[in-house]
């Protein structure tokens, strides 16, 4: 198979004369964190005016802490990765911001409907799980110099993930809303299977790029897809079985959706062969018919998916209210503070998008899913211009997996697809997705930061074989 090569106009440094110093871009990073500040800023204060009729007392301690978090993470990348893409960090500080002044509307509708004394406020919460997303970040750019060291312990991040993967499934207390996702102690609770996401995705990137060479081997062609050779198959059947696994004995249709469906993209991105993409629908298609038919959990989720309204007083609730929550936001929304996102059950976490499209409308919601599609953009555009292939294969699965994941998300608010029991990456209430997220964020910074430094400036690490290109030598 051909080495993947680069389009034109996706390396930033082809247009810039040899010994001309690339720009950082990390003013631009700078001003458009501060844009992202003030926009965050203004949602608090509009919601406190148009609630209370006044600012919050807190408002001034939430802008400080807010802006230092951004401040910090922009100094540590001007200092530990200066050629980063300039635009990741601040996409991400817009959609935390927008989702703290989101949690921080539903905590005022909680405290008016039940009392101080009843209510919970979670948007301080919120903000303290970011603080220690910050620390996961920092902790990943000083610690991880080059991405391609990340290749060595692909068989141990492979067996960490699989073991925080599992465990929810046999530990007890568990459930929650019928899902065995979490591990509580100390009145902590955390959902492992979030960084078992980013462990398994350095596993795939680095098996696929030693096996991609004979993944992509055809023995057949059937209907101009060119499919594998059957001793191929096992990697996709391994991931297939463990998708079904997490459906069977954890209940969480997402996170076995969100697994295999980055395997199957990885796969397909490493050996360009559509037919794994076909095998991997048909596997995935067999293996929820069949949980279907067997398993009494399954089966009420999807017929409540198909006919909400026909569950409305029980299973169905949630998504009927969804649905007239974004009904009454219309085009415009109903302006931040005027609707009543907290008729949603599950507001904060679920179906926090819900709310969003209530009081900001079909404008708001797309304005805030471009913002997905530009964080996606950037780390794709990582993947095609880093030079070795284990980051490429790395920088796209990170990038579909938040793709993949907002897309399931908004399917189930939607009625698009079944619920899953996903967040929405960096909106959503919940300290384990977030600070999973810095993480993987952190990672594509670090790549993006591989991609855009001078070669010859570049990280010097001895070249593995498998990213050695191959020549035929005529006799």
């Amino acid at each position: 198979m051909a080495a993947p090569v680069n389009g034109p106009g996706t390396d930033p440094r082809a247009a810039i004369a040899p010994g001309t110093a690339i720009p950082t871009r990390r003013g631009t990073e700078l001003l458009l964190l501060g844009f992202a500040v003030l926009i965050t800023m203004a949602a608090h204060l509009i919601i406190d005016i148009t609630v209370t009729g006044s600012p919050g007392t807190e408002l001034a301690t939430f802008g400080l802490w807010f802006s230092a978090l951004w401040v910090v993470a922009h100094v540590v990348v001007r200092r530990f990765a200066p050629y980063a893409d300039p635009l990741l960090l601040p996409c991400v500080a817009v959609l935390s911001g927008l989702g703290l002044s989101m949690i921080h509307r539903l905590d005022i509708a909680g405290t008016q409907l039940g009392g101080s004394s009843s209510a919970s406020v979670d948007a301080p919460v919120q903000l303290v799980w970011a603080t220690v997303g910050l620390v996961l970040f920092v902790a990943v750019l000083v610690i991880v110099r080059d991405h391609r060291a990340l290749a060595r312990f692909a068989y141990t991040l492979a067996l960490i993930g699989l073991v925080l993967l599992a465990l929810p499934a046999v530990l007890p207390n568990s459930e929650i809303n019928g899902a065995k996702l979490w591990i509580r102690f100390g009145g902590f609770s955390i959902q492992p299977g979030e960084f078992a996401k980013i462990c398994l995705i350095v596993f795939f990137a680095a098996y696929l790029v030693d096996k991609r060479d004979v993944l992509a081997l055809a023995s057949r062609r059937v209907l101009r897809l060119e499919l594998p050779r059957g001793r191929d198959l096992g990697p996709v059947l391994l991931a297939w079985v463990a998708s079904i696994l997490v459906l069977v004995f954890e209940r969480d249709l997402g996170s076995s959706l969100l697994l295999f469906g980055i395997f199957v993209v990885m796969l397909y991105v490493a050996t360009e062969r559509a037919s794994w993409l076909v095998i991997g629908l048909l596997l995935f298609a067999g293996g929820a018919f069949v949980a279907y038919q067997l398993f009494s959990h399954v089966r009420v989720r999807v017929d409540t998916w198909l006919d909400p309204f026909a569950y409305a007083d029980t299973g169905g609730y949630q998504v009927v209210q969804s649905l007239f929550s974004l009904g009454t936001g219309g085009l415009f929304g109903a302006g931040l503070g005027g609707g009543r996102p907290d008729q949603v059950p599950v507001a904060k976490s679920d179906f926090i998008a819900a709310a969003i499209g209530e009081e900001l409308g079909l404008f708001g919601l797309v304005a805030m899913i471009v913002i997905y599609l530009v964080l996606v953009e950037r780390g794709l555009r990582t993947s095609l211009v880093v030079r070795d292939g284990f980051g490429k294969l790395l920088a796209a699965g990170l990038a579909f997996s938040l793709a993949w994941q907002v897309f399931v998300v908004l399917g189930g608010v939607t009625g698009l697809l079944p619920l899953t029991g996903l967040t929405t990456p960096f909106l959503a209430y919940g300290g384990s997705s977030l600070v999973a997220n810095f993480g993987l964020v952190a990672l594509l910074v670090r790549i993006s930061d591989a991609a855009r430094r001078p070669a010859a400036t570049a990280a010097t690490t001895p070249p593995r074989l498998t990213d050695a290109p191959t020549e035929v030598v005529q006799p």
